[in-house]
């Protein structure tokens, strides 16, 4: 295989791992492995002293857990009421879809937009988008690599703001309490939509998107023409 030329980008860019380099993921150093540590697929990063692999361990099989597990949990999180209203009128259960045209039917359009992107739009992109990566790369498809690392890295964006409804959930419940005479609790859909939450980070957490460039045994296609600047993200 061709090396790495910085100074003349003479020949196609390769990856950190075809040149010999291993990337720390904790503070973005890129060190050379010692011979040992190659044949044991780990070392330590000199900067941080953190553990460091070529590749994140079972990384296909890691993600396609967590994501199996959140799929499984959605149908519950939509159909279980996800809050519990205990008044002297009485008492009522409510799941998204229910408190969504409660807010619709009430007038108030943006908290039901809301609360519909996320709650059913957000975490229905992230099973698909996660399960359509995973599938690319069992696949071995190398189209469109750089177009799949940029929605692998607005899921990682995206996971920060899926705890909305939960958050929303906790102050409404505080509120409710305090200023009436009625009791909010959360439900079974409130927890099992906050562990679909859980469990797709943790799958965006292990996919591993140095994977979409390598390329199977017996391959020796360069890498895409984006990934010439050595200063970029190829690591």
């Amino acid at each position: 295989m061709a090396a790495c030329d910085p100074a003349t980008h003479a020949v196609p860019a390769c990856s950190a791992l075809a040149a010999g380099l291993w990337r720390c993921r904790g503070c973005a150093a890129v060190c050379v492995p010692p011979p040992e540590a190659v044949a044991q697929g780990r070392t330590r990063c000199p900067r941080c002293d953190a553990v460091v692999h070529p590749r994140l361990p079972d990384s296909v099989a890691r993600s396609w857990a967590f994501l199996l597990a959140g799929t499984a949990l959605y149908l519950p999180a939509n159909l279980l009421p996800v809050t519990t209203t205990a008044s002297i009128g009485g008492r009522q259960s409510d799941t998204i879809f229910s408190g969504i045209v409660y807010f619709w039917k009430d007038g108030s359009y943006g908290l039901a937009v809301l609360v519909f992107v996320a709650s059913i739009v957000v975490p229905m992109t992230k099973l698909l988008l996660l399960s359509l990566l995973l599938i690319s790369l069992q696949r071995h498809d190398r189209r469109w690599a750089v177009q799949r690392l940029k929605a692998w890295r607005a899921l990682e964006i995206i996971g920060r703001w899926s705890m909305l409804d939960i958050f929303a959930i906790t102050i409404l419940a505080a509120l409710v309490q305090v200023e009436s005479l009625a009791e909010l609790r959360p439900g079974p859909g409130a927890m099992a939509f906050g562990a679909v939450v859980v469990l797709t980070m943790l799958a965006t957490h292990w996919f591993d998107p140095r994977l979409l460039f390598d390329k199977p045994e017996g391959e020796v296609a360069p890498m895409p023409p984006e990934f010439t600047d050595p200063a970029g993200d190829a690591t």
